[in-house]
């Protein structure tokens, strides 16, 4: 049984137990990586395979970068600070609840 994403693309959201938090861009139903990316997660803190995973636009303090992510590692994130990846304001723009909204391919 494949489950409804819980998040959507453009929702702001941090990493359960890591210090990283992005925006969502891109949502596969269940796992959809390499089976070697997968392995070298920790058994003790592998997620399952049938449940959603997120692809995101991620920063911590240091660098930014892209992240894919299990929904059960995932919290919504009520920081207002804007998400510094370089390619969130290529492809989204900020509504006023914080918010990304895909920019329109016409007229960007």
């Amino acid at each position: 049984m494949i489950r409804s994403a819980k998040f959507s693309i453009g929702q702001p959201v941090k990493h359960r137990v890591y210090e990283f938090r992005g925006v969502i861009f891109d949502v596969d139903p269940v796992f959809a990586n390499t089976d070697e990316w997968y392995e070298s997660i920790p058994q003790d803190v592998r997620p399952h395979k049938d449940q959603p995973f997120y692809h995101l636009y991620a920063e911590n303090d240091e660098s930014e970068y892209v992240a894919y992510v299990s929904e059960q590692n995932l919290l919504p994130d009520d920081n207002s600070d804007p998400i510094r990846h370089p390619m969130v304001d290529q492809i989204f723009d900020r509504n006023l609840r914080g918010w990304y909204e895909p920019k329109d391919a016409i007229g960007h």
